[in-house]
């Protein structure tokens, strides 16, 4: 028996979790809600430090990329949520928004209305930011936003040290400057994770016009004489949308089920078997990510959380968690940083760092026996461009996800001096005290040639992906300045895939303010009430 709803949003993620919230506020509008992944009751979910289980499995696809052509054929995991909450669920907490410049470039490039000054007021609507309160910040919004409860000594080493090479304190880099060290503020409430279902969703839960289902795949996409008027699961099921279906499977997921659902690039649909809907070449292009570079040291006593990996001390930690809400299992690993240049004549900062309190934290990164820190760097602004395509029509199939890093020579270039970077902050006087030695890359790195040899082997993806569903008013973007398919009725897309370039840092913040800004255009275009 078909089932109908006003709207169907697929992928209960980052953004689908805030129009899932935003969008039952009208009691006349029936709202599903399909995640194709499980619940988030595992206390890992809700634990900051659980962030350190999530690359390695927990919540996650499992899926890798094809080898990198320009990097010796490196396969890297690729980390794509499959819980409720999405990517808010697993990530480090870190909230970032880009830099203002990033957002006035989308609105020059022809996406009008999506400027700074028009994407600010949604950042503000989401937050309960329990520190700022002024133009760039907000109180009292679903999201919980705070300062770190469980810092290091070794955090203000970091800070002098970076100073002495250039990068000066930042209290807000988030407001009304983006360059210099900070500690980030995190999607925390409590000394928990805040993440968008969370936020959104869980005090949602008992409207009467809001569904939500938990392991619930979509098979494709129903289109009809033009407009996409529902969904069909994996199991048969179909589902009507009277209104709009919305998709919010994310960079990778939401290009992949278009084309599942014969919207894409026509001739690679046929290829595969799959009868085109849409003829849409650029669905799956255009795929943005920034490429993790780091820099390991090892420390010269217990002066990082990695000791906290042995069971006697993890359970001191989580009786120290349970008494005051501090010590290593309040901690997300990764809340200390900044941002800086790897181009001194960059518009605005151009690479961003992260110091881990440990090592080995994420898949694939070393560790230290004796215990170490981590200090990562990303380029911010790459220019190589890759895709998301599918590699079979079976829905169970894995896409191929071709980030395709370094395929523009300015990345490779600028990368290798964030690396550098990384390390000459590391080898600052006030850091002495803490550190033995740097273990990677290490003294043996030393033209730009080992360099690249040391990147190809030891980096990682920094889960930003973005662009593959691109926004734009000219007729190859995916979707208008709405976030209405072009050329498919009744379809929008609401995700960091609607991105037209990668946002100078992490992603997550933005895809909530997508969904922020997205639920008051669906509103405004069906005749609902804002908020």
């Amino acid at each position: 028996m078909t089932q109908s709803f006003d709207f169907i949003i697929i992928g209960g993620g980052s953004a689908g979790s805030v129009l899932a919230g935003r969008l039952s506020e009208d009691p006349n509008a029936r709202v599903l809600l399909l995640e194709a992944g499980g619940s988030d009751r595992h206390p890992y979910y809700h634990l900051p430090a659980g962030f350190a289980k999530m690359t390695k499995g927990i919540g996650s696809w499992g899926w890798n990329t094809v080898p990198q052509k320009h990097m010796k054929n490196k396969v890297f995991r690729y980390t794509q949520a499959k819980v409720i909450g999405g990517g808010s669920s697993i990530n480090a907490q870190i909230y970032t928004r880009g830099n203002a410049l990033d957002y006035d470039e989308w609105r020059q490039a022809g996406c009008d209305g999506w400027g700074y000054d028009d994407v600010l007021p949604y950042y503000r609507k989401a937050e309960d930011n329990e520190t700022h309160e002024n133009r760039y910040h907000g109180k009292g919004g679903p999201l919980g936003v705070s300062e770190p409860r469980a810092p290091l000594p070794v955090c203000d080493a970091y800070f002098e040290a970076a100073a002495a090479v250039g990068l000066q304190r930042n209290f807000d880099i988030n407001g009304e400057k983006q360059d210099g060290a900070c500690f980030y503020q995190l999607t925390q409430r409590g000394a928990r994770r805040s993440s968008a279902a969370m936020a959104y969703v869980t005090p949602n839960r008992n409207r009467p016009n809001l569904t939500v289902r938990l392991g619930a795949q979509v098979r494709r996409i129903v289109v009809t004489a033009g407009r996409a008027t529902g969904v069909e699961m994996l199991d048969g099921t179909r589902i009507d949308a009277d209104r709009e279906v919305l998709l919010s499977s994310g960079a990778v997921g939401s290009p992949r089920l278009l084309q599942l659902s014969g919207i894409g690039p026509a001739d690679d649909l046929r290829a595969l078997g799959i009868e085109p809907v849409y003829d849409q070449p650029a669905v799956g292009s255009n795929l943005q990510d920034h490429l993790d570079l780091y820099c390991i040291s090892e420390l010269s006593g217990p002066y990082s959380y990695d000791r906290y990996a042995k069971p006697v001390f993890a359970v001191l930690a989580g009786l120290r968690y349970l008494y005051d809400r501090r010590g290593p299992v309040a901690s997300s690993l990764f809340e200390t940083g900044g941002f800086w240049y790897a181009d001194p004549d960059a518009r605005s900062p151009d690479l961003q760092l992260h110091l881990g309190l440990g090592t080995g934290i994420e898949h694939g990164v070393a560790s230290m026996p004796q215990g170490g820190i981590t200090l990562n760097s990303c380029y911010l602004r790459p220019r190589s461009r890759g895709s998301v395509r599918l590699q079979s029509a079976d829905p169970a199939a894995a896409p191929l996800i071709d980030p395709n890093y370094l395929q523009d020579p300015i990345d490779r270039q600028m990368s290798i001096r964030g690396l550098k970077l990384t390390q000459e902050i590391l080898s600052q006087s006030p850091l002495r005290r803490y550190i033995l030695a740097e273990r990677l890359p290490g003294p043996d790195v030393k033209s730009d040639s080992d360099y690249f040899d040391f990147i190809c082997t030891h980096s990682k993806t920094s889960h930003h992906c973005a662009g593959t569903c691109r926004m734009g008013s000219d007729d190859a973007a995916v979707v208008d300045t709405r976030l209405r398919f072009n050329g498919i009725d009744g379809l929008r897309i609401v995700d960091n895939s609607i991105m037209p370039t990668v946002i100078s840092s992490n992603t997550n913040a933005a895809a909530i303010m997508i969904g922020e800004k997205a639920s008051d255009m669906i509103k405004a275009d069906n005749g609902m009430a804002l908020t």
